[in-house]
């Protein structure tokens, strides 16, 4: 499962928003002003641990992401779960409907999302 640090989630969200990307494209889009180079080694970094591939595009790299984003969510969420909760789904959710910040409309999507999984059916795990 993918784990990123937050400066690299920032050019993981560039680069799925985009599709791809230029160094110099990427560097734009971001909300924080990193040198070139600094945005050239992160790319370069996410690529030695598989998240992206390049291409050559003339003198630059065009950099394509190898993880999709649904991927990193699970992966955000199962470590918060885990890290946070101490591996209670429940306590997590728990946790969102509580916030009193979130509108009613919110807390409808969320219980029709609820209602919609416990429509389907039950998935068993092999026990190993």
């Amino acid at each position: 499962m993918p784990s990123f640090t937050d400066r690299e989630l920032d050019l993981m969200n560039v680069l799925w928003d985009l599709g791809s990307g230029t160094v110099a494209e990427v560097r734009e889009k971001l909300t924080d002003d990193l040198a070139y180079t600094t945005v050239l080694s992160l790319l370069r970094t996410l690529e030695a641990k598989g998240f992206l591939r390049h291409e050559g595009e003339g003198k630059a790299h065009r950099y394509f992401p190898t993880v999709a984003r649904h991927e990193a969510e699970a992966s955000g969420v199962k470590h918060l779960v885990d890290k946070v909760f101490q591996g209670s789904a429940e306590a997590l959710l728990t946790q969102l409907v509580s916030d009193r910040g979130l509108s009613r409309e919110k807390l409808a999507k969320m219980r029709a999302l609820l209602d919609e999984r416990l429509g389907e059916p039950e998935k068993h795990e092999d026990a190993n």
